[in-house]
């Protein structure tokens, strides 16, 4: 399939899901099973060896358990404003075929700040749940105090350019943290937000050395899978490989320009104003700068924000046309549903019904 039309078909498919969402309570039950479950929480774009082992080693420490992999979601735009390498259908098969036993949609981060999915996860955590969660993290000196504080319960806040202890109000670290390390804190401050108990959940892994996200999606980007396939699972590669055959892969640079142009070009300023993540210095530059011929033109328009991935962002909700008021009522219901992508068999999908409080479940078609 032609990527655009691809693209152009999940954004389509997904405004619907999530109209759905927006609208629809979460019920909760009883847990009728108490095998233990592992929840992570990764982009899987693609599965490469440092998630593997992050997998495994929570695995070999918690014995005879489930592992659930949050695989956003739809939408298919990643925190980084950018689409992912593959469709979350074939992340959700990397990730069973690699080790995991269920996988299960999480949030659409292409359309929230960082704050709003952090708190989205930290719901899809306590939804689950979730015994344990793990996360790797790139060590550095003074980063072991910040998680042995989250290890015992104690959230901790990003701020900018420090580190805060939220019960003694303690500057902990001053600096900023990379993206890795980041998620981890925001993490604990959206859980004690929402009151999810996380003491002695938490599983850190160290970082695996050689294995980097960014060159691996530059080389199937260019074309030149075998500069990074030493990074990669072999199953993830037959995955990658069937799903470029196929023309599904890779999307990580391809855009539905005919819909964002035609929303650019047409809407009202005070709807563009109402898009997620869109201020209104961009909202007025945008059709103070229209009509637009081709989306290079819009995006150079876009200044540049407070964030590196500020202009992809804009163009992923100029893309998506979600508005922020049902981004809100998404938020305030997550998750609505527990969509599960994929599941290793029918026995670990039944264990799995008995053992999490949230009652409803969609199996993915």
């Amino acid at each position: 399939m032609d990527s655009q039309k691809l693209i152009r078909k999940i954004l389509d498919r997904d405004r619907k899901i999530l109209k759905k969402d927006f609208e629809t309570e979460p019920i909760y039950g009883e847990v009728e099973s108490d095998i233990k479950i592992i929840a992570d929480f990764t982009e899987y774009s693609p599965l490469h060896l440092g998630h593997r082992y992050c997998m495994h080693e929570s695995k070999n420490q918690v014995p005879d358990s489930i592992f659930v992999a949050v695989v956003p979601g739809p939408l298919e735009r990643s925190g980084r404003g950018l689409p992912y390498i593959m469709t979350r259908e074939a992340r959700a098969e990397t990730a069973i075929a690699v080790g995991a036993d269920i996988v299960v949609e999480g949030p659409p981060m292409g359309i929230m700040g960082s704050g709003q999915y952090s708190l989205c996860l930290a719901k899809t955590f306590m939804a689950l749940d979730a015994d344990y969660i793990p996360r790797g993290y790139r060590p550095f000196p003074g980063f072991e105090t910040i998680l042995k504080r989250i290890e015992n319960g104690i959230g901790v806040a990003p701020k900018p350019y420090k580190i805060v202890d939220m019960e003694s109000k303690e500057i902990i670290l001053n600096g900023k943290l990379d993206e890795d390390n980041y998620v981890i804190v925001s993490l604990s401050k959206s859980m004690k937000k929402i009151g999810f108990d996380f003491k002695g959940k938490f599983i850190f892994v160290k970082r695996l050395e050689g294995v980097s996200g960014t060159k691996i999606r530059e080389s199937i980007i260019s074309g030149d899978l075998d500069a990074t396939v030493d990074m990669l699972p072999p199953e993830t590669i037959k995955i990658l490989k069937r799903e470029i055959d196929k023309g599904n892969a890779p999307l990580h640079n391809v855009r539905d320009e005919k819909g964002i142009l035609e929303r650019v070009n047409n809407i009202t300023i005070g709807d563009i104003k109402s898009l997620t993540l869109i201020d209104n210095t961009t909202a007025e530059t945008l059709v103070n700068n229209r009509p637009f011929n081709t989306i290079f033109d819009i995006e150079k328009s876009i200044s540049q924000g407070f964030s590196r991935h500020y202009k992809n962002r804009v163009m992923s909700s100029l893309e998506a046309g979600i508005f922020k008021e049902g981004v809100h009522n998404y938020i305030d219901r997550y998750p609505s549903v527990v969509r599960i992508l994929k599941y290793k068999n029918k026995e670990i999908l039944n264990e799995f019904r008995k053992r999490i409080p949230h009652r409803r479940l969609e199996i993915w078609q």
